[in-house]
């Protein structure tokens, strides 16, 4: 006996609702080309890839980096600069960026940029001299300028490293002696230093450090880092001193850090000191070990200010 035809009408109108439910909420729109990209030949087996932030109707969640259109490496979104790693040397290399959303739509490519790797350099373990005189430009609330002196090195500088404390965040060129760093917040103090790299992937010594304040967003209050810290290391100890910041009451409290981790915490039990601030802390590591340095002010209100600068020091022998 056949099917009642209203049973037919029902269920097929149902399929079209629930089809046309799902169209509607799916997200079909992709987001923009990442522009900006950049290649820069890191060493003899390596190259360090840059672009611009895509933008998105919902949120860039992810991008993708292709070499002759396969794909090499997908990060998040976050993230605007990749090493591409296990290369040829003297080989050419074409890459392009791709940015994509939560719903999985994928921009188009961006314009191809080619990069050759150097010749390799198996038995040159010289380091470059380290970057002389870095200088830095304040030139916005989320951008710096910083410029250095040519390094040397026996073969050649083949890039120059720009960390941002303990993480490098961008590279250029051997040939260049300046760097654009952007994406930076307002009002915020950054410590930059500069490292030389070879072919062979040797790199000099730290730069001197540069530190950088950011202009504050309209409106802003006063900084809230402290300041002019100084560190000073000694056998078993290192000495510190700063500037107390300035919250319209006297700091009793900071947090100290040692190398990226909280140490201890720094409490005046009666009225803080006046002027400069001054605290020694004991350190466990021997002769020649690293240790980088930075605090923070607990402000009236409560919450824990911005960082100050950091400080890089080694133990003496």
């Amino acid at each position: 006996m056949p099917r009642p035809p209203a049973t037919v009408v029902f269920a097929a109108s149902a399929a079209c609702l629930l089809a046309a439910c799902g169209g509607e909420d799916r997200d079909a729109e992709s987001p923009s080309v990442p522009a900006g990209v950049t290649v820069q030949a890191g060493s003899a087996t390596s190259v360090h890839v840059m672009w611009e932030h895509a933008t998105d109707n919902e949120k860039v969640a992810g991008y993708e980096v292709y070499q002759r259109g396969a794909k090499v490496r997908s990060l998040p979104g976050t993230t605007r600069m990749v090493d591409v790693e296990r290369l040829a040397p003297r080989t050419a290399y074409t890459f392009t960026v791709r940015a994509r959303d939560a719903a999985g739509n994928l921009s188009g490519p961006s314009a191809a940029v080619s990069v050759t790797t150097p010749a390799d350099t198996p038995d040159d373990r010289r380091a470059p001299s380290r970057p002389a005189s870095p200088r830095g430009t304040v030139t916005g609330t989320r951008t710096v300028t910083l410029t250095w002196g040519r390094s040397t090195d026996d073969v050649g500088v083949t890039s120059y490293d720009i960390y941002q404390e303990d993480s490098r965040i961008h590279s250029v060129g051997g040939d260049r002696t300046s760097a654009r760093v952007t994406g930076l917040r307002p009002g915020t103090v950054y410590t930059f230093t500069v490292r030389a790299r070879d072919a062979a992937e040797n790199s000099s010594p730290d730069s001197a450090a540069v530190d950088l304040t950011t202009a504050p967003a309209p409106g802003a209050g006063p900084g809230t880092a402290p300041a002019e810290l100084t560190a000073t290391a000694r056998k078993g100890t290192v000495e510190l001193s700063w500037t107390p910041p300035e919250t319209g009451a006297p700091v009793k409290e900071y947090e100290l850090f040692l190398n990226g981790r909280m140490a201890t915490t720094i409490v005046w039990g009666s009225a803080p000191p006046t002027g400069k601030a001054r605290y020694t802390t004991t350190v466990t590591g021997g002769p020649g070990t690293r240790y980088s340095v930075k605090l923070r002010a607990k402000l009236p209100d409560g919450k824990w200010g911005d960082f100050s600068a950091q400080r890089t020091v080694v133990l003496p022998g």
